[in-house]
């Protein structure tokens, strides 16, 4: 098992139900596919670094998860398919970048318990 890690943005036109809808989507790709969430943001609408496709802000998500090799293609095909989606990016973590997830997670908890 891989641990991978997938942020998305989506456009900032959807209702709030619409938005949690994609997110849901996606998260039942991955576990269709055979992979583990592990962990998943909801980043909020934030401004993007320039343009794309006329829009300034978009609601980004971040997904963590573990998974074999083929779940990365049946996800970004996914992505592309959906028209709400304008951005994505999914990467393999090294060791290194699973401990700082671990590290920052339970840095985030322990702000979320206090």
């Amino acid at each position: 098992m891989n641990n991978y890690e997938t942020v998305f943005i989506v456009t900032p036109v959807l209702s709030d139900a619409q938005v949690q809808e994609v997110a849901d989507k996606f998260q039942g790709v991955i576990t269709e596919n055979g992979g583990q969430i592990v962990n998943k943001e909801s980043w909020g609408l934030r401004k993007l670094a320039y343009p794309i496709q006329k829009k300034t802000t978009g609601f980004y998500f971040l997904v963590e998860f573990t998974g074999e090799g083929p779940i990365i293609n049946a996800l970004e095909t996914q992505y592309r398919r959906d028209e709400r989606v304008i951005r994505f990016l999914t990467f393999k973590q090294d060791k290194f970048a699973v401990e700082y997830s671990e590290k920052r997670r339970a840095k985030l908890s322990n702000k979320q318990e206090e």
